[in-house]
Formats: structure tokens, sequence, C-alpha cells
């Protein structure tokens, strides 16, 4: 009689983990893992140490600690026009993750749907699916993943419980324009549905264009659960120190569950993101965009150089390429003779897609060091002698 529950029997690894044991055993370049292996800033670092030497190692409050959600609160003023209430509107998570499946579990029900925009993100997807509900897909359209809310209103069901919007996006790196996330708060509104809002790429965003939270716009608010972190920001993916903001109605479930999976945030490393957020000018946050734009530039050049073109992101560190000229029947066995041919790894496309849909491409990230990042591009070149040689 013992067995795997039903949603368990189900599970399937995930391509991006399974592509990283891979790239490791080959010794290649991971630029499938968004691990971000830049430099963690200096104030990080050394708030989180002077935490540990000062003896704040055990558990903290099960919403944060007050100094972490002091600080959240000023950045939500200072960069997303947001006025947040730190003693009863934030909660400090296990990274933005657990502020999703905490979020989950206090707001929806098993057979709830909510609406996920293709390409997802794939623990949205599995997120949700663990917790007995089912994922829509809305198509966005290629190569700048255009939303077209017709599509959004036919999605609709009287099971419709919320819309997950990723802005900026992974994997496509798409930024939802404000034109369209008005779009998407009426559909909300007339539908009375939740807006869950990932924004963890919220300052990796290009070609001055701008990051807007849904909770600013008009009346949206109460019913946005708005979800971010700093594993992307201050490259500390290992810490797993997020934050989720919502109405005061919202967050007292929302811990309750948060704190039966997770207890709390690391403690130590609360105090070193606070740092960070204290101590970081908005210099910081420029620099991170241009230096970033300028990895954009370089992945997306060795890769249309190669002849897989990129969808060039708005936002995020991820591009999504066209692998057609890669041998291969599906994304998987492209991505596969990616790496044993040039030693790069990236995340075959299927991860992102139901169907087929994305069976010709790949998505590569560009979180990386210069000296690691300039090496990927140059094995890279060896995609297009190897087609030549084998068109010979």
């Amino acid at each position: 009689m013992l067995g795997l529950s039903d949603i368990a029997s189900r599970i399937v690894q995930s391509t991006i983990r399974t592509m990283s044991v891979e790239c490791d055993r080959v010794g290649g370049i991971n630029l499938a893992q968004g691990v971000c292996d830049t430099e963690v800033p200096a104030p990080v670092r050394h708030g989180a140490e002077a935490a540990i030497e000062a003896g704040f190692n055990q558990y903290t409050r099960l919403d944060g600690i007050a100094r972490l959600r002091n600080a959240i609160a000023h950045k939500l003023a200072r960069q997303n026009s947001i006025a947040a209430d730190p003693d009863s509107e934030i909660l400090v998570t296990s990274g933005a993750t657990g502020g999703f499946d905490a979020a989950c579990r206090a707001l929806l029900n098993p057979g709830d749907e909510v609406i996920l925009f293709e390409p997802y993100y794939g623990y949205h997807y599995a997120t949700l699916v663990g917790q007995h509900c089912r994922p829509v897909l809305v198509s966005l359209d290629p190569p700048d993943y255009a939303l077209i809310l017709d599509r959004v209103a036919d999605a609709i069901t009287p099971k419709t419980r919320g819309i997950m919007t990723n802005t900026p996006a992974n994997p496509s790196g798409k930024v939802f324009s404000r034109e369209e996330l008005l779009g998407i708060l009426e559909i909300a509104t007339v539908h009375d549905l939740f807006i869950f809002t990932d924004e963890i790429y919220e300052h990796f965003v290009y070609d001055g264009q701008r990051h807007i939270s849904p909770a600013t716009l008009p009346v949206a608010a109460e019913r946005t659960i708005t979800i971010s972190g700093f594993s992307k920001t201050f490259s500390i993916t290992g810490w797993r120190v997020g934050f989720l903001y919502a109405s005061a109605r919202w967050i007292p479930a929302i811990s309750y569950f948060h704190d039966l999976a997770y207890v709390c945030a690391p403690s130590a490393l609360q105090h070193g993101v606070a740092a960070g957020l204290d101590e970081l000018p908005e210099s910081f946050y420029s620099d991170l965009v241009r230096d970033y734009q300028n990895k954009r530039e370089l992945i997306c050049g060795a890769l249309r150089a190669a002849g897989l073109e990129p969808s060039v992101p708005a936002g995020s560190y991820y591009v999504l390429a066209d692998a057609a000229n890669i041998p291969g029947d599906n994304s998987i066995e492209k991505a596969m003779n990616l790496l044993h041919i040039t030693g790069v790894a990236c995340v075959p496309g299927q991860a992102f897609f139901q169907g087929g849909r994305g069976d010709h491409l790949l998505r590569f990230c560009f979180a990386k060091t210069d000296d690691d990042l300039e090496e990927a591009c140059q094995r890279l070149s060896r995609l297009r002698q190897n087609v030549s040689a084998s068109a010979r």
C-alpha cells in the first residue's frame, strides 16, 4: 500500500537542474541555472558577518526582523512608489519562491485556476500544481512577447482565482508596460481576482524602460500580492531572503503558512540584506543596469554569430534563442548537443512551455562574471564551426 502521493507521482526533475548536473559532469560553463556568479556587495557580506559575530543566529519573528522590514518599506517607497506598513503589510520570506508558496496556500483552494503567461517560470507552474490548483496558460507573442488581452479574458472561467505576472520575466525578459498591467487589472477587477506578481528582477531593466509594480496602479493594492527579493540584485541566491508585500487583510494567513514551511528566513542573513538596503547608494542600482546591459549585448552578439538568433530581452538576465540550427528532435536533445559541442550549458525551451511550443528554443543566463561570460561566448563560436563542418 506504500506509494507516492498523486502529485508526487507526476513530478519531473527540473530540466534546469538536470542541465546543471550534466554541465558539472563535462566541466562546462553553466549558462543554465540563474546562480548569479557576480560579487556580493561588501555591505551585504559584512552585515551578515557582523550579525553572526553579534549572536543573531536564532529564530526571528515569523514576519522577519524589524530592521529589514523597515528597510523594505523604505525601499518600496523610494523605488516602487508603494507606501507599505512594515508592521502589517510586509513579510520577510525564504526567497521569492517561499513567498509565492505561502501565498498560494493562504489564498487558493484545490481546483482553483490561476492564469500564467507562457513562456512561464517553471516554479510558478509547479507550485500551483503542488497546491492542487490548475495553471491556465495564456501565450505571449514573440519576439517581444506582446500581451493580447483578449486571450486573458477568454481564459477566465468560474474557477479562475488569480492572474500571475512576472515582470521582468523569466525566461523571456519581457517587461510588462503600464498599459498591459492596466488591462490585466481591469480583468482582475471585473472578475474579482488576485494579482500575484513576481518582481525578483525589478532592477534588471534595459534600454531606458521602467519597471512598474502592479500594486501602484489605481485600486490595485487590495488584490495584489507583490513578491520580490534580493537573490538576484545582491547575488545571494543561496541566502534565501525575499519579501512579500500585501494588504494587512492577507498577511496574517500568508505568514502562518510561511511559518509552517520555513519558520523564518535565516536570521543573520536578514541583517546582511538590511545593511545592503540601508547602505548601498542609488548608483549601485544604476551601475547594475549598465553592467548587465553590457553582458546582454555580449551574449546576444555571440548567439547571433553562432547562428542562434536571440529575442533580445527588455529585462531580467536571461535570453531565449532560436535553436533550429542545432541537431536534435526537441529542445532537450538540442541543449545536450550544444553542451557537448561547445561546453556551454543552457536550458531547453520545453521547461517554459507546454505542448512542444518551446522545442525550438534554448534559454541562456548571462548573470556571470565577465571572464566566464566571455569564455562562454568564445565557446559558442564552435557551434557554427561544427555546423559548417557537418555540412561539408
